[in-house]
């Protein structure tokens, strides 16, 4: 894309959502940082669209919220018009004066429906005040799990809320983030709970419908008051697997099951006719991560194809494999665009050492989790030490001793370490770290 078809491209965008950091522009339309300088400089100085925030964010500041019209770069052939002394220089049509068409497109999107159980108690058993604070606190640690994954919440109804994911930034798993976001959603408010139960004597509960198809997304509203929202079958499918929902569950279609199959436990509920559906649907529950990280993870039991055409990379894998029993390290670095088959070979290659008695020990960065340095260890870790989601505080504890124990390791010492690395509760048993948090981590590289 030229330059200007970009500019169209991030001002519509800014419109929509009124902030964006500059790290999602680089990401959605893969820009260097020349190119956001010139963008700043074209939306802040020239046309005074927008505003930078610190640095890291463009604020979108146009009154009318609509963008001017579409910029094309002058033909070296065009002469610029003559001004008539009698006529104005320039001329803004406003939104009476012409009618605009509004910018709509056709996509797939994943929508997730979550409800609050229970509203209509709450309404008899609260303080309206009181509601209104308990409501801004369930949709505020809604939002925060939802902005981390990247979704966007079109609409907030009440005690419920409609999110978009592949909208207006589209991701190859947006199914997946959805379910991830979904089963956070059930585990924070649980949480939020043990603080409400104290200050207002009350549990909330929530349900979740998601479900994946395509739409037509785009401005639906009139003077006044516009929204972006998604219009087709998918949404009302959404809402309606929210109805079958049990509290506290994540409910999504076959539509999504198959794309984000592997990477979750389910259980199927059986085909199910939902109001207002034609056709039957069949449904399932989501239990929990399946603990699967790649698509290769994922692969259903009947295993992978056959790799073709890799003979001579596999062949150096296994070569460097050999020097490895020889007793010279060896390092390989795969690199390529994506699609071409680097996981694969990494899985080739991992299927043979495993066969000859090695210990694979695999270390992942996650995009759910970029504020966090040191998830993959963190993320290994749990894994070697077989946690569950349901696990008890002092389950984790015990399982924590028994893995130490056997590298025969201090466990007065050492267990306060990896027990806030792991977040898990000491209960009582062992003395509370107190020096600091680079003296933790010191500590812990040093064992």
């Amino acid at each position: 894309m030229g330059f200007y078809e970009v500019l169209e491209r991030v001002q519509e965008l800014l419109r929509h959502r009124g902030r964006v950091t500059y790290r999602a522009l680089k990401r959605e339309f893969d820009l260097d940082d020349a190119f956001i300088e010139d963008l700043k400089a074209e939306l802040i100085d020239a046309q005074h669209l927008a505003v930078d925030e610190n640095g890291n964010v463009l604020v979108w500041t146009s009154a009318t919220g609509t963008t001017s019209a579409p910029v094309s770069p002058p033909s070296s052939s065009e002469q610029p018009p003559a001004i008539q002394e009698d006529q104005p220089t320039h001329h803004v049509t406003s939104p009476q004066d012409e009618p605009r068409t509004p910018h709509a497109e056709r996509r797939q999107l994943t929508v997730m429906f979550c409800d609050l159980v229970g509203s209509t108690a709450l309404s008899a058993q609260l303080d309206p005040e009181d509601l209104r604070e308990v409501v801004r606190t369930y949709q505020a640690t809604c939002a925060t799990i939802i902005h981390r994954f990247e979704g966007y919440i079109a609409q907030y109804l009440g005690d419920g809320l409609l999110i978009y994911f592949s909208y207006p930034l589209a991701h190859e798993d947006d199914a997946r983030r959805a379910v991830r976001a979904g089963l956070e959603i059930v585990e924070a408010i649980g949480a939020l709970n043990i603080r409400l139960e104290g200050d207002q004597g009350i549990q909330l509960a929530v349900r979740l419908g998601i479900h994946t198809g395509l739409v037509v997304v785009g401005e639906v509203g009139g003077r006044g008051r516009q929204e972006q929202l998604a219009l087709g079958e998918t949404p009302n499918i959404a809402a309606r697997l929210q109805g079958f929902a049990e509290p506290d569950t994540v409910v999504v279609s076959e539509a999504t099951h198959r794309l984000a199959e592997g990477f979750f436990t389910w259980q199927a509920l059986g085909t199910q006719r939902l109001r207002g559906v034609s056709q039957p649907l069949p449904i399932y529950r989501v239990l929990q991560e399946s603990g699967a990280q790649t698509r290769l993870d994922a692969a259903p039991p009947s295993g992978l194809t056959p790799l073709v055409g890799r003979e001579s990379e596999v062949t150096l894998l296994l070569e460097r494999w050999a020097q490895v029993l020889d007793g010279l390290g060896q390092m390989v670095l795969l690199s390529g665009e994506a699609g071409i088959g680097k996981s694969r070979l990494v899985e080739a290659l991992t299927e043979r050492v495993v066969r000859e008695g090695a210990v694979r020990i695999a270390f992942r960065c996650s995009p759910y989790h970029t504020n966090s340095a040191l998830h993959p260890v963190i993320a290994h870790l749990e894994r070697l030490l077989q946690f569950h989601p349901d696990d008890a505080p002092a389950q984790k504890l015990d399982k924590l001793e028994r893995v130490l124990q056997a590298y025969n390791l201090p466990l007065q010492d050492v267990v306060p370490l990896f027990a806030a690395l792991l977040s898990v509760a000491l209960a009582g048993r062992y003395h509370p770290l107190k020096s600091s948090p680079q003296k933790h981590k010191q500590q812990r590289e040093e064992t």
